[in-house]
């Protein structure tokens, strides 16, 4: 790369760092550089000696079986924050690690070990004000075991071109109480060199078994066992650029984000428990796409277009188990609530149970696949490799260079005039001229956030921002509507109980309602949306 980019003085991945977790300075804060990926029982004998593993071992590999009880308080204060407490004795040694919470898509997390006399930990020997959060001041008093993990662990060195790697099967089972949860899964961990391998590792191995990427920890997996919990679903975090990021730096940071939202409600969206699992995943590959659209677009790399279609893929088969959830949870108890004569609620939501079942199935299916996988180590190989910086000419390889400030107004400014455009002639729009105004609205939306810390004490660009919610809210009310019409029909074909069609036309005809009434709302949204000053050409 030539120096006269200034590239070569850009961040590199140590340099992103979680800022929310407690921590001492990034210095002296011992860090676990590791990527988990879940096997099905009996995968990893499969693969135990397959020859890419063979070809790069630096030894014949060992075994140890490894017994780890895991420490909570009563009130659940370390698993709160995201915080474990383990010790683990492996023949006669134990050793107690404190592990903080995990920046996913870095693969990385703050971790502190020492060894101990026996299965109880040894708080004293922890620097445990340094570590601050819930640990500071904890006492030994206050904490008990909460759940144990018993692992047949084969390890092996790997030494790969630009990394040496850490490579554990793991074999075995979550306890807590008379509950069990199997465990089979691979660890990769990087002892040192490019962080990158562990994602080339990780992608040579997917080829040869149906694994899937890991985002829950030994330790997350156990409490939710021990306290019959599902796995929570998480919102994006909010955006992190700072006026003195590059446009390289903030393509990293914004992959890096959204990836991250993508990955903590993977393990949500399996389980479907709550339905923000799923949701929350669709909005985390949206965002994606706003961000490789706009990124695209300045930088045509052929890695982002490819992860554009790839995230909007997954996002589609994300769609159908979202429309039920909301229908079978929102929609139907909106009219239930009305009190309308004849309407059968539980006779929809049985009629529609199945369907919904059905599409989370799908999902499950969907994770598991390779291709998500793929796409998953494929993005995360990315960012870590900064792969949009080849297969451009010289002159693109300058925007990299640029403020992220300049950026900025040339993505708001077009996605606000394409919007302007789109929504000439507002109250003559047709419907499907509306639904395209939204979209863009939505891009324009996603923008708007990825860049609000760069005006973070200006008030116009939050109002700016509320105008345009609310208007694309107002407009996503007609999308709303015409999804619930395809699915009343879905409903409609399956059934033949006449209460289930008397609801299904009681549900059409007040859905026909509301539509007029947002319809009402519309045109002073846009004219307030229209009278918006672009915040950032101020």
């Amino acid at each position: 790369m030539s120096g006269s980019t200034g590239l070569d003085a850009m961040p590199s991945d140590a340099d992103h760092s979680d800022d929310s977790a407690p921590k001492s300075p990034q210095a002296e804060t011992p860090r676990e550089i590791e990527l988990k990926l879940l096997a099905p029982p009996g995968v990893l004998k499969q693969i135990h000696d397959a020859p890419i593993i063979v070809q790069h071992a630096r030894n014949k590999g060992s075994v140890r079986l490894l017994e780890a009880v895991y420490f909570d308080t009563p009130d659940h204060k370390l698993s709160a924050h995201g915080v474990s407490l383990r010790v683990r004795r492996s023949g006669k040694r134990c050793i107690q690690t404190i592990k903080l919470p995990p920046d996913i898509s870095q693969l990385s997390r703050p971790e502190w070990e020492t060894p101990v006399s026996g299965m109880a930990p040894e708080l004293g020997l922890l620097p445990l004000a340094e570590i601050g959060g819930p640990l500071e001041n904890l006492s030994v008093d206050e904490i008990a075991p909460v759940f144990t993990t018993r692992v047949r662990r084969w390890t092996r060195i790997i030494a790969l071109p630009s990394a040496t790697v850490e490579l554990a099967f793991d074999e075995g089972a979550i306890e807590a109480g008379d509950k069990q949860a199997p465990l089979s899964e691979i660890e990769l961990e990087l002892k040192g060199g490019d962080i990158g391998a562990l994602y080339d590792f990780g992608l040579a191995l997917l080829e040869l078994a149906p694994l899937q990427f890991g985002t829950e920890s030994k330790a997350e997996r156990g409490f939710a066992l021990a306290r019959d919990a599902a796995p929570a679903a998480a919102r994006a975090a909010p955006s992190d650029l700072k006026p003195e990021d590059s446009v390289d730096a903030a393509i990293a940071k914004l992959l890096m984000g959204c990836h991250a939202h993508m990955l903590r409600n993977t393990a949500a969206a399996a389980h479907g428990k709550t339905q923000e699992g799923v949701h929350q995943m669709r909005v985390a590959l949206r965002r994606m796409r706003t961000a490789l659209s706009m990124f695209h677009r300045e930088i045509p790399a052929p890695c982002l277009k490819q992860l554009s279609a790839d995230a909007k893929a997954i996002a589609r088969a994300l769609g159908d188990a979202r429309n039920w959830d909301v229908f079978c949870t929102s929609t139907v108890q909106t009219i239930a609530d009305l009190n309308l004569p004849g309407f059968n609620a539980e006779a929809l939501r049985s009629a529609a149970e199945p369907i919904r079942q059905q599409s989370y199935t799908d999902v499950r299916a969907m994770l598991a696949a390779q291709h998500t996988n793929r796409f998953s180590l494929s993005l995360g190989r990315i960012v870590a490799r900064r792969t949009w910086r080849n297969d451009i000419d010289s002159e693109t390889l300058t925007i990299l260079t640029e403020p992220v400030a300049a950026l900025a107004e040339r993505t708001l400014s077009r996605l606000h005039r394409k919007a302007l455009k789109q929504g000439s002639g507002f109250s003559e729009l047709e419907p499907e001229a509306r639904h395209g105004l939204r979209l863009t609205l939505k891009k324009l939306r996603y923008a708007t956030e990825f860049f609000l810390p760069l005006f973070e004490d200006d008030n116009s660009a939050r109002g700016y921002l509320r105008r345009l919610s609310k208007l694309q809210d107002a407009l996503g009310v007609d999308n709303d509507v015409t999804t619930t019409e395809h699915l009343l029909s879905a409903v409609a074909a399956r059934s033949q109980d006449p209460g289930v069609h008397r609801g299904i036309g009681l549900m059409a005809g007040w859905l026909a309602r509301d539509r007029v009434e947002a319809m009402k709302s519309l045109g002073s949204r846009w004219k307030a949306f229209k009278g918006a000053e672009p915040f950032w050409k101020a």
